[in-house]
């Protein structure tokens, strides 16, 4: 399975950043063989309009099939939910922190949006 993180940093000690569809970048985690990629996210970032539609489609190209995040806004729950990917929120500090709480199953899902649009 792969994870999407949300984060500005490049590896698992990079801090999460609570946003989805604005986040700097992502760090895609495969469960299966403990590896990770990074993700850079710098077009949606800089869109006026449709970054989360964006981001979701770059974690779709990379394969991920669940995204850990801190808040995900209308238009990017509904590009996750139509492509099918399950939606967690955490306040951890730390990529490494999220996964944790990724595999231990403690994680909430989120089952709407949580946040408005355009929110950063």
């Amino acid at each position: 399975m792969k994870v999407a993180f949300t984060t500005s940093g490049q590896n698992l000690d990079a801090p999460m950043d609570a946003r989805f569809g604005r986040a700097t970048g992502f760090l895609v985690y495969d469960t299966d063989s403990d590896t990770f990629e990074p993700v850079d996210n710098q077009q949606s970032v800089n869109t006026a309009q449709g970054a989360g539609i964006q981001a979701t489609e770059a974690i779709v190209r990379h394969g991920a099939n669940c995204l850990v995040t801190g808040h995900c806004g209308p238009n990017a729950f509904r590009a996750l939910s139509a492509a099918g990917i399950r939606i967690y929120t955490t306040e951890a500090a730390t990529v490494a922190e999220a996964l944790e709480a990724f595999r231990a199953g403690t994680l909430a899902t989120i089952n709407s949006a949580d946040v408005e649009g355009h929110w950063s």
